[in-house]
């Protein structure tokens, strides 16, 4: 690993800050009760290297490789190997400073220096102390990965999810534009005078779809506008053959929606419609309760019983992005009997 200078020589100064700490710890217990100063920092002194070595051995290799890593029954083996050769090492500073400090004199030994299990607690306190901060950095830097790598999981489905919504997108403009075109294309055949009516009709539609679509959001209010100028465009394509019904409350301009959310059902209803006693009859309503959204539409219908080649692109578009925007608040039903071919719509939380 690759340290600045900067770095080091900062962590290099609080271990030695921390160890000196350590070392007036020891100095503070083993002068209870003793006046042997020479002593009690000598045999604190000789303390010193046995509580270092402990602590960096159980800190930077019994806790990342065994420890961090699972194997518990290692981790408990070579922690009782620790203990042993921790334990041989104290015994060794205590009899080194009783030969030479005391002069084989029991007696002039500090009274804490003689208690070996003191000693080991003492020393142990120290590696306790050490290696739950070590712990708590350990987990600490563990919950950050953790959250950093929820985050870029979440980043990739957000792209996706955005990837996945621009291309449907990107669908619903070619479907859209050759169904209106084909109108267009047999009005200028019959040279028609409403031709030039349903192309301004169309150039705001298209206004519509290519600056609007690409806003995550548009009010609900433009997106009915846009429905029946749609409908203006299939009553001049109709003619007399045209039954509609079009039902809406009034829509504040706060309230929004995905773009082009309803116009592909209201497209569908017309192009596979079908004539009964010599009218496609079209029904829809619009309804707002609190923050509650229900949107209904019912065509007429001979084929009551091929759904499927009614559900076009513009359907399944439609249904792919409802579960990308509103996966958890929304129900599509769709039903095709009685010569009715039915779509209800409800979105329960328009802000979520």
């Amino acid at each position: 690993m690759n340290f600045s200078p900067i770095s080091t020589s900062k962590f290099i100064a609080l271990h030695i800050l921390f160890w000196v700490g350590v070392w007036f710890f020891f100095l503070y217990f083993f002068s209870y009760n003793s006046n042997d100063t020479i002593f009690v920092v000598w045999f604190s002194s000789f303390l010193l290297p046995v509580a270092m070595f402990t602590t960096y051995f159980v800190v930077y290799f019994l806790l990342p490789k065994y420890l961090f890593s699972k194997k518990y029954k290692l981790f408990i083996l070579y922690s009782i190997y620790t203990l042993i050769i921790s334990s041989y090492l104290i015994i060794i500073s205590m009899f080194g400073c009783f030969i030479f400090l005391s002069k084989l004199k029991i007696a002039n030994m500090p009274l804490m220096s003689r208690n070996f299990w003191f000693v080991l607690i003492l020393v142990y306190l120290v590696v306790g102390l050490v290696s739950f901060v070590s712990l708590l950095n350990h987990n600490f830097k563990t919950i950050s990965k953790n959250k950093e790598l929820q985050n870029k999981i979440l980043e990739t489905q957000l792209q996706i999810k955005n990837q996945e919504l621009h291309y449907l997108k990107k669908q619903i403009h070619p479907h859209f534009l050759f169904n209106t075109l084909n109108t267009i294309y047999g009005f200028a055949l019959k040279q028609s005078k409403d031709t030039p009516e349903i192309i301004l009709k169309l150039s705001n539609l298209l206004d519509y779809i290519l600056y609007q679509v690409n806003k995550p959001k548009v009010s609900l209010k433009e997106e009915v506008l846009h429905i029946k100028e749609y409908i203006e465009l299939e009553k001049i394509r109709f003619q007399d053959t045209l039954n509609i019904s079009f039902k809406s409350e009034a829509i504040s301009e706060e309230i929004e929606v995905a773009p082009m959310l309803l116009i592909p059902f209201v497209e569908n209803a017309f192009k596979h419609g079908s004539l009964i006693d010599g009218f496609l009859t079209v029904e829809i309503v619009i309804s707002l309760y609190e923050n509650q959204f229900e949107f209904s539409i019912k065509n007429t219908n001979l084929d009551s019983d091929e759904v499927q080649n009614i559900e076009g692109i513009g359907l399944e578009n439609i249904k792919k992005r409802l579960n990308l925007l509103y996966k958890d608040n929304h129900q599509l039903q769709i039903e095709n009997h009685d010569n009715w071919f039915r779509i209800n719509l409800k979105i329960t939380n328009l802000t979520a």
